[in-house]
C-alpha cells in the first residue's frame, strides 16, 4: 500500500505541474493527462496484483522501454517536420505511451478493461492532431510501436478471484476492480 501511495503522490505532483496547462486548449491538455495517466494506471494495476513476484512491473517496465527506445530513434532518425513547424513529429510519444498502457491493460487483464483503454488512447492520438502537433501517420506509427511493444511483453494475469467491471454513471464511468482474498 506504501509503494501505491507513493506512486499516486508522484503522479498528482507530475499532473498539477503548471507546464501541461499553460496556454493549451482543453483538449491538448486532457490529451498530455491521459498520455501519462494511461500506463501509470497500467502500472500501479501490477503494483496491485504483485502475487506473481513483480512478473506484471518487469513486463511492463520492458514494454515500455523498448517502445520509449524505439520512438525516439525513429524520431531522430526520421525527423520529421510538425504540422506546426517543429520538428521530430514521427512517431508520436504521446500516442506510444498512451498505447502501451491501454495494449497492456487489453494483454494481461482483458478486453473487459481493454477496449475502454484504447477508447482513451485513441482519444489521445486524435487530440495530437487536433493540437497540430502530429498528422494521422505520426500518431498511427505511435499506436504501432506501443500496441507491439506491449504484445512483446504482456502476457495474460490469470486470477480467478479478481473482477474487473465499468459501469455507466449519471456522472460518467465507474471501474471496479473486486479482489476476493
Amino acid at each position: 500500500m506504501k509503494k501505491i501511495t507513493q506512486f499516486i503522490y508522484i503522479a498528482a505532483i507530475c499532473l498539477s505541474s503548471s507546464t501541461i496547462y499553460s496556454q493549451k486548449s482543453n483538449i491538448e491538455s486532457s490529451g498530455d493527462i491521459l498520455s501519462i495517466l494511461i500506463p501509470a494506471a497500467s502500472f500501479a494495476t501490477t503494483l496491485v496484483y504483485h502475487d506473481d513476484n513483480y512478473k506484471g512491473v518487469y513486463q511492463f517496465a520492458k514494454a515500455l522501454g523498448v517502445a520509449m527506445v524505439t520512438t525516439y530513434s525513429l524520431k531522430y532518425i526520421i525527423n520529421k517536420e510538425r504540422p506546426n513547424g517543429g520538428n521530430l513529429a514521427f512517431p508520436s510519444g504521446h500516442t506510444m505511451s498512451s498505447f502501451v498502457g491501454a495494449a497492456f491493460f487489453e494483454r494481461r487483464y482483458g478486453w473487459k478493461v481493454g477496449i475502454p483503454a484504447y477508447v482513451l488512447a485513441s482519444y489521445v492520438g486524435w487530440s495530437r492532431i487536433y493540437a497540430k502537433k502530429h498528422d494521422h501517420w505520426d500518431v498511427l506509427g505511435g499506436v504501432i510501436v506501443g500496441t507491439v511493444s506491449a504484445y512483446l511483453f504482456t502476457t495474460p494475469y490469470l486470477n480467478k478471484n479478481t473482477d474487473i467491471s465499468i459501469s455507466k454513471t449519471d456522472k460518467g464511468f465507474n471501474l471496479s476492480i473486486t479482489h476476493n482474498f
